[in-house]
């Protein structure tokens, strides 16, 4: 698919770092960040502060965690696709299903699949303590959800006995993974730690809290 590179009014220029993180897939990206900067305000899935910062704050912000997903993976409360969407077109070999409880929203990720062709998404309407695919995935993420002790209980079920969290965290990560540690015991989760992405890479570096699931 080839579309046309142009950059959205109202969005930042493409950072270089576009290119690298997305590879082949960058017109896919491009395609995205352009419907999100068209519809995302409109359609209440993005505030207008958030248009001008939109690749560095939220595309690659996402895009960057990519080489941690593999096998299943779900994405909890995916909302305008960030991050579920943006990991999809960066991973193709990946198969994603995107969680998220509200009507208006599964439209936009259902109309976002059909229009970028990502034959590689599921989509499934229902809140996180409502899903029936216990321990089915291999990973699950999620970004500006909650606080890590409201998120473990809503995540960690739906990992298989091995598997792993991968959250997208801000900077007070750290304070989060402290406040939550009865339900780290509560929830057997190993190996908890932040890891920081895109040192060198990218303008605004991302945090994840990565959890491998033992129950």
């Amino acid at each position: 698919m080839t579309l046309p590179n142009r950059e959205p009014q109202n969005c930042e220029p493409e950072p270089a770092a576009a290119a690298e993180i997305f590879g082949d897939r960058i017109e896919l990206a491009r395609s995205f960040t352009r419907a999100l900067v068209e519809q995302g305000e409109e359609r209440g899935l993005i505030g207008p502060v958030e248009l001008p910062r939109l690749w560095t704050r939220h595309m690659l912000n996402s895009a960057i965690a990519a080489p941690l997903m593999h096998g299943l993976v779900a994405d909890i409360g995916s909302g305008a696709g960030l991050p579920g969407i943006v990991l999809a077109i960066a991973r193709p070999d990946v198969r994603f299903t995107l969680i998220e409880p509200m009507e208006r929203r599964i439209t936009w990720l259902t109309e976002q699949v059909a229009a970028l062709g990502l034959d590689n998404v599921d989509i499934v309407r229902s809140r996180a303590e409502d899903v029936t695919m216990k321990a089915s995935f291999d990973v699950v993420t999620a970004r500006a959800v909650s606080a890590l002790r409201t998120l473990i209980p809503l995540t960690a079920p739906l990992v298989t006995h091995g598997g792993e969290l991968v959250l997208l965290k801000g900077i007070n990560a750290e304070k989060e993974i402290a406040a939550a540690e009865k339900v780290v015991r509560r929830f057997d989760l190993s190996d908890v730690r932040v890891e920081v992405l895109g040192e060198g890479v990218l303008a605004e570096t991302t945090r994840v809290v990565r959890a491998v699931v033992r129950a």
